[in-house]
């Protein structure tokens, strides 16, 4: 937890209110979310039990298993479910625009779960079936292996910092408002949302507290109350067993069931309605058009000639560049939402690792005589009280100016803080002469950082084939085999 964090929780707590984290909102909210609440049975890994999904908030589909251990059911459930998850990503590969010498989609699916357990039950649940064969013993509908593969891109996707195409709510929302309560209670979507938009006439503390009841509030998944196990599921499931699946006792199944995830799902079509009125950060849409060139490169590797499925573990070499490409991202997100969000960017002010003033000189006509041809390079001088841990000839941006590059050249200390000397390069035409408005003027407040949100070169990796025998020599070529798809737990 930051220092403004913990302040916006004590001042959430002070006036009774959720306080915003942030100015500005740092993920892309589709227009057609598919919205998935998954349930799993108590005791067995990965058993599905239940789950609402749907794109459309007035017309939830209900999928059940009404005998998880049963292995034709939940292979009938996995099939349910890919035929509605598969239509709904397949209906973004239909239209497709011209971008860069590339062929993109204009939108792409985006799949939200309530909490990062969500997440991982996709997880779990697409590496369960992505392997399935449709053939031979055992053989299951031709949908679920792709269902299995959509699922793990998502679950992939969801770990890669600042796509959208898999998002976990309390996530999204935590990451956005400050409760005055714990991260621990946060992840409570009831809980939190209580705090974010509690009932009229209710004050975020009495309606976190009616999020407490199981009764009132369900937990979002996919782990069940025990309470509920006990007196209601165990029951329901038996009587069905006893009758033979007859349907009425099947329809009970499904009242109960449905029970514990109406409440959530009214929730999380709530929650991404306050998400979606928050403004859009100005490097959302680019991050969204990345995620939309991954989901057009996926479709198109779905529809290449025998594609080759993820296997189950990634080989050292893989491993590699995937951790690599992750670090590289998580860089550039945090710069993204502090050069887009003031808010965001306070944290690093108080780290030292940016600045914020008014600017008390300014030359910018300057002109740089000393080398081979004279070069515009404007100085400004900025009057700060932050505590400044860069020194000289440290490269500076500023977040109103990005393609203008700065350079700290001298460092005075005020008697109420520091004068900060900066060199201007860039964003400034080519004359000797700065456009109008390309230099900060005296009197203006202007904010600079080591922040920048530039191409990182990828690092250099050996071929697979190249594998140093330290990390296991190079990997076996894959046969499939109809072990692939066993997994401990399934």
């Amino acid at each position: 937890m930051t220092s403004l964090t913990s302040l916006a929780r004590a001042l959430a707590v002070r006036d009774e209110t959720a306080q915003r984290l942030t100015t500005v909102r740092h993920t892309h909210v589709a227009d057609r979310p598919l919205v998935l609440i998954p349930l799993a049975l108590a005791g067995e890994a990965n058993a599905p039990l239940a789950a609402l999904a749907g794109d459309d908030p007035a017309a939830p589909r209900l999928l059940i298993v009404p005998q998880p251990r049963n292995r034709d059911q939940r292979f009938a459930f996995a099939a349910a479910l890919g035929r509605l998850l598969v239509s709904y990503v397949d209906g973004f590969a239909r239209h497709q625009e011209e971008q860069r010498g590339r062929r993109r989609s204009t939108d792409a699916p985006q799949l939200v779960v309530p909490n990062p357990g969500g997440v991982e039950f996709v997880r779990l649940f697409g590496r369960s079936t992505r392997l399935r064969r449709t053939y031979g013993e055992y053989a299951v509908d031709r949908v679920v292996p792709t269902l299995g593969k959509w699922l793990t891109f998502f679950a992939e996707r969801a770990e890669h910092p600042g796509s959208a195409l898999m998002l976990a709510l309390t996530g999204e929302l935590g990451a956005h408002w400050a409760t005055g309560q714990s991260a621990v209670e946060d992840a409570n979507l009831a809980a939190l949302m209580a705090w974010i938009d509690p009932p009229a006439g209710r004050s975020p503390f009495e309606a976190a507290l009616d999020a407490e009841d199981p009764e009132r509030w369900p937990p979002a998944g996919p782990a069940t109350d025990p309470v509920f196990d006990k007196a209601q599921l165990e029951p329901a499931i038996n009587r069905y067993a006893r009758s033979g699946g007859a349907p009425a006792a099947r329809a009970a199944l499904e009242a109960v069931l449905e029970s514990q995830l109406a409440p959530t799902w009214r929730l999380m079509w709530r929650g991404l309605e306050l998400l979606r009125a928050l403004p859009a950060g100005s490097r959302v849409e680019s991050r969204w058009a990345e995620d939309r060139d991954a989901y057009t490169d996926y479709v198109h590797h779905l529809a290449g000639d025998n594609p080759v499925p993820q296997p189950r573990r990634d080989g050292a070499v893989a491993a590699a560049r995937r951790l690599a490409r992750l670090e590289r991202a998580q860089a550039q997100y945090d710069a993204q939402r502090a050069l887009d969000d003031p808010l965001v960017m306070a944290e690093y002010r108080l780290s030292g690792e940016a600045f914020a003033g008014e600017v008390v000189a300014a030359e910018p006509d300057r002109v740089d005589a000393s080398g081979a041809r004279r070069r515009l390079r404007p100085h400004v001088t900025v009057r700060t009280r932050d505590g400044l841990r860069l020194g000289t000839g440290v490269s500076v941006q500023s977040p109103a100016r990005p393609a203008q590059k700065a350079e700290i050249l001298a460092l005075t200390p005020t008697a109420d803080g520091l004068e900060v000397l900066l060199e201007l390069t860039g964003g400034m035409g080519r004359s000797l002469q700065a456009p109008a408005g390309s230099v900060p003027a005296r009197g203006e407040w202007v904010t600079y950082s080591t922040l920048t949100d530039a191409y990182q070169p990828a690092g250099q990796f050996p071929p697979a084939a190249e594998t140093p025998w330290t990390h296991g020599g190079p990997p076996a070529s894959p046969q499939p085999t109809e072990e692939d798809a066993v997994e401990a737990w399934s």
